[in-house]
């Protein structure tokens, strides 16, 4: 059957699908809307299977702050040329957008949620179908605080969250710790947040290098927790020196602006 370009935009703004995909799936359901997207949708289901072994390395980390919640996220497929388009930033800006409305708990409640009528785990497959390559939706995390910030580095492969325990927090000052996280991708906010398992492997590392240097067995525990107290400093939060000034840490930068950072999260797909 005929189908015209109306009926062929009509569908485009339906599904997102190219004007191709959308014509020749209007002509196989004879005209059928609900036929026709059904269509659309098994074909990303079927591109999904078929790359399910593919590397989806490359994508958009996307982050924002509502309502003293902050998430960040990334949509992720193979290819850098997809992760540049328009249409694949505007969708991760969407689920963005709800995940800041909605608040899930995490990435398996948020790809529950509906967007447009569709969950977000169809509209990903969807995706797929029109684009050809794997997509996913692989991190998802969020913060909450009386202040909350974010930022996202530019060309969106990196974004970070801070919360903070008091309400109006200048924004540059959060800003800055936002970058420091960005930059110097502590591992902690600070020493009681760091797993225990770190901390044994770093005090095995510790002792292992005195071992090896020559050190009598004695005091290899001392030396240990000299050298753990040094990976505090350049993996916690708060002991770091701040970027922007390394005579003074990010715990006296907070202090000097009376503010207290509470949490953080980090998403990169950068190689580091």
């Amino acid at each position: 059957m005929a189908v015209t370009m109306a009926e062929i935009s009509k569908l485009r703004t339906m599904t997102g699908a190219g004007m191709m995909d959308c014509k020749n799936a209007l002509i196989e359901s004879d005209g059928d809307f609900d036929k026709a997207i059904e269509i659309i949708r098994k074909k990303g289901q079927a591109v999904a299977a078929k790359r399910s072994d593919r590397e989806a390395s490359e994508g958009c980390v996307l982050a924002g702050t509502k309502d003293g919640f902050s998430a960040v996220l990334a949509l992720k497929c193979e290819t850098d040329f997809v992760a540049k388009n328009a249409d694949f930033i505007a969708l991760t800006q969407q689920i963005l957008d709800l995940a800041l409305t909605q608040q899930p708990a995490d990435l398996n409640a948020l790809l529950e949620l509906e967007l447009n009528g569709s969950k977000i785990a169809d509209l990903v497959t969807d995706r797929s179908g029109i684009t050809g390559e794997k997509m996913e939706l692989d991190y998802y995390e969020f913060v909450k605080g009386a202040s909350v910030t974010s930022y996202i580095h530019p060309g969106n492969k990196l974004a970070t969250i801070v919360a903070f325990a008091e309400a109006g927090v200048d924004a540059q000052v959060a800003r800055d710790v936002a970058m420091q996280v960005a930059a110097m991708c502590p591992i902690a906010l600070d020493r009681s947040s760091v797993p225990a398992e770190i901390i044994e492997k770093e005090l095995e590392i510790g002792r292992e290098k005195a071992r090896q240097e020559g050190k009598p067995e004695a005091i290899l525990d001392k030396i240990a927790e000299g050298r753990l107290n040094k990976f505090y400093q350049e993996t916690t939060l708060v002991e770091q020196a701040f970027i922007k000034d390394a005579k003074i840490t990010i715990s006296e930068y907070l202090k000097q602006n009376n503010a207290t950072a509470t949490a953080f999260k980090r998403i990169t797909l950068n190689q580091e």
